[in-house]
């Protein structure tokens, strides 16, 4: 997305929240699969572990000196930087919309314990 905030407060409120729910959904989308990548790397881990001999301390270093096991740590890495870029503009996409004064995911907190409102 790396959308501008002007070009966000330029938006219409249906672009803007469009843009938001496709920033939101790029996010869940982008967090599965780096959750997915780094299960697999684990699992990668356990079985080269498992397939080489030696004491626990030999089999660490064969381990983390893999070069395919480095490779998709790099990945992963990556992977989180670019999720972490797209909670960014998540987050100044929700800011333009609370400063327009529409409604935002955040104020649906504001209600006390016993469900009133609070006063203002």
């Amino acid at each position: 997305m790396s959308l501008s905030v002007e070009s966000l407060w330029k938006m219409s409120d249906v672009e803007l929240l469009a843009a938001y729910h496709d920033a939101r959904r790029r996010f869940a989308e982008g967090k599965f699969a780096r959750d997915t990548e780094r299960a697999r790397l684990e699992w990668l881990r356990a079985k080269a572990f498992a397939a080489t001999s030696g004491n626990v301390t030999e089999r660490r270093n064969i381990v983390e000196t893999s070069e395919d096991i480095a490779r998709k740590a790099q990945q992963l890495r990556e992977m989180t930087r670019d999720l972490d870029l797209l909670k960014v503009d998540i987050d100044v996409a929700a800011m333009v919309v609370r400063l327009r004064g529409a409604f935002a995911p955040a104020d649906a907190a504001e209600d006390t314990a016993d469900g009133e409102d609070k006063a203002e």
